[in-house]
């Protein structure tokens, strides 16, 4: 008896801010997130030593009064929902009601408000308020955090270094900004602004300030729905690709999301434009129901649920595949003496960034009674700055995202509109290079392309064509072929055969829940029958759907590619110019099964530059 006790409030709040406030991008999410329930346009985030010394976010919204300014600070106190049915239709960012009293239980909060009539100061010193009055400031909400994490030492000490947070923050307030480009954000790290956005609604101004004038041009518009779903957002050509899947943003109605089968999804839309080894630049926000999604899965909010969830990828991924496949674009020879003034600005801009701050981490890193931290504090915080140079893939997150603080761009640098349709160039065969590559001319420049993956590409869609024939050359099989099934597929056996019919492929009870086929389409001879009926099998079990197209992507890729011209074959200039007109008649012309371009562009005013004509 009395082992088991009720926790005090300010100790809750502590174990709740173990998962709400993980760092300063945790903070920063949460108070932009409160700002833009309250209808904020302007929202300004100002940082000091990447957030641990001071956090600072200011907004023009509607503000509070005094006795809601004091009861925000309460533990599940909210106005964004009332009653259980709330939960189900959820049409703001916060909800949950923990966030503040979890980020005031972990530092020293000032908070001013002002919602047009009344203005109010609260201070709380690690969770304890200590003054509440009126006070002089201008409309909506100013909430500063400062000493984060002095009294919970442990969590501070796993804290990066100042700029590693500070990217993590910028990376945020970033795809804040994608999502809600009629909101003006702006950004400041230590009196120095890093980011701005105008506010005027552009998403692809957003884009050009975040990801740079070649992914801006290279940008086409998504707008696609089916009765339960809205896409809207930007794609950038595969031309501009990354060589991680961080930039890949998803949106569920404006809320900034992680998940790995809306990811898959855009992943799958690219396949077929794109190397296995690079990443698209993907802005996508998902318009739904609120019914359709449960975002009451973790604190954080990072982690939704969705119905419908498998009907939301196919939409994705043929939407993808739609916009590429009608505004897709020749590859661009970038110009050799523009590749190394770009390399050398960047590497300039780039150099102060990367400073040592040895001795401005040790200054503000102060206990609760003001005293610097130990010596194994302050080495702990140098291993961190060393470990994050050793790292390549933090050393890649920094620089990438230190090199994206871009100046607003004037209407005339950035694109007016997304790119529109586009159709194949016309080309006039000129000569073979070295066995491999045909040179043509055409009305915008020289175009050289790839023979064998020109030909790769016409031999795939052929073969795909074939794949989903509706009457197909069938061949009786000797010795039918038995695949292991189990006990839920045979009860589903009419379902599953059902859903083959359109590809000619049949199963048949064979007892001890093994199945069996006695005749298949004539092409499939050219592949492993047994495996690729085996992978169906597991694919309809899975997935309770078979999407052959995926299942046999690479499978047909390497067929096509065994029947295409190979390299140093010496070519006619009628077979060349055959070449080029199969290619120009394919549904996608510009990549190889592969994902690698067919040919590449040099333009007319990209030739007179080099020539300095």
């Amino acid at each position: 008896m009395g082992r088991i006790q009720r926790l005090d409030e300010h100790l809750t709040n502590m174990i709740a801010a173990g998962e709400v406030v993980e760092r300063p991008q945790g903070i920063v999410k949460e108070l932009v997130e409160n700002s833009i329930d309250a209808n904020a346009t302007r929202i300004e985030i100002n940082l000091k030593q990447g957030g641990l010394e001071m956090i600072e976010v200011v907004d023009n919204g509607c503000g509070m009064d005094k006795e809601d300014a004091c009861l925000a600070f309460e533990r599940h106190a909210t106005s964004k929902i009332a009653k259980v049915e709330d939960l189900w239709s959820i049409h703001t960012m916060g909800f949950r009601g923990e966030a503040l009293p979890s980020i005031a239980s972990v530092s020293n909060l000032i908070l001013l408000t002002n919602n047009g009539q009344d203005s109010t100061r609260i201070e709380i010193n690690y969770g304890k308020m200590t003054s509440a009055r009126p006070f002089p400031t201008n409309q909506g909400t100013q909430i500063s955090v400062g000493g984060l994490f002095l009294k919970t030492p442990a969590r501070l000490k796993h804290l990066k270094s100042p700029q590693y947070e500070n990217s993590l923050v910028l990376d945020v307030i970033q795809k804040f900004a994608l999502s809600h480009p009629e909101i003006a954000f702006r950004m400041s790290s230590d009196g120095r602004e890093v980011f701005k956005t105008t506010g005027k609604g552009d998403l692809l101004e957003v884009i050009y300030i975040i990801y740079g004038k070649e992914a801006a041009h290279q940008a086409i518009k998504i707008d696609s729905e089916d009765y339960d779903y809205q896409l809207k957002g930007a794609a950038i050509l595969p031309n501009t690709s990354r060589a991680t899947k961080n930039y890949i943003t998803t949106f569920i109605n404006g809320r900034m999301i992680r998940n790995y089968r809306i990811q898959k999804a855009i992943l799958e839309g690219y396949h077929d434009y794109m190397p296995s080894d690079r990443y698209p630049i993907v802005i996508l926000d998902i318009k739904m129901d609120t019914q359709l999604v449960d975002v009451n899965v973790h604190p954080s909010k990072w982690e939704i649920r969705l119905s419908k969830e498998q009907q939301l990828e196919f939409l994705i991924k043929d939407s993808i595949e739609s916009c590429l496949r009608d505004s897709m674009r020749t590859r661009e020879v970038e110009s050799l003496t523009s590749s190394v003034v770009k390399e050398e600005k960047t590497r300039v801009e780039m150099q102060p960034l990367f400073e040592e701050t040895t001795f401005e981490a040790r200054n503000f890193y102060r206990t609760s009674n003001g005293s610097s931290l130990t010596s194994n504090q302050v080495k702990d915080k140098e291993e961190d700055k060393t470990d994050l140079k050793k790292d390549d893939s933090v050393i890649w997150t920094v620089e990438e995202k230190q090199e994206e603080y871009r100046p607003i761009p004037q209407a005339e640098e950035r694109p007016q509109e997304f790119l529109n349709k586009t159709s194949f160039p016309s080309m006039h065969v000129l000569a073979q290079m070295q066995g491999c590559y045909i040179l043509a001319e055409g009305t915008e420049g020289l175009y050289i392309i790839d023979q064998h993956a020109a030909q790769e590409r016409v031999h795939f869609e052929e073969i795909q064509k074939n794949f989903t024939e509706t009457n197909p050359a069938m061949t009786h099989l000797l010795v039918p072929i038995v695949v292991e099934g189990t006990a839920e597929i045979e009860e589903r056996l009419e379902e599953l055969n059902r859903m083959l019919q359109p590809y000619s492929i049949q199963f048949e009870s064979f007892g001890n829940n093994s199945l069996m086929v006695r005749e298949l389409p004539l092409w499939m001879n050219q592949i492993d029958e047994q495996k690729f009926l085996q992978d169906v099998i597991d694919l309809f079990k899975n997935n309770h759907n078979i999407r052959f197209e995926e299942l046999q992507r690479h499978k047909l890729a390497t067929m096509a590619c065994h029947r295409s011209i190979r390299f140093n074959r010496v070519l006619s200039l009628e077979e060349m110019q055959e070449v080029i007109h199969q290619l120009s008649k394919c549904e996608q012309p510009f990549h190889c099964p592969h994902g690698r371009p067919t040919f590449i562009h040099i333009s007319n005013a990209q030739l007179i530059k080099e020539f300095n004509r």
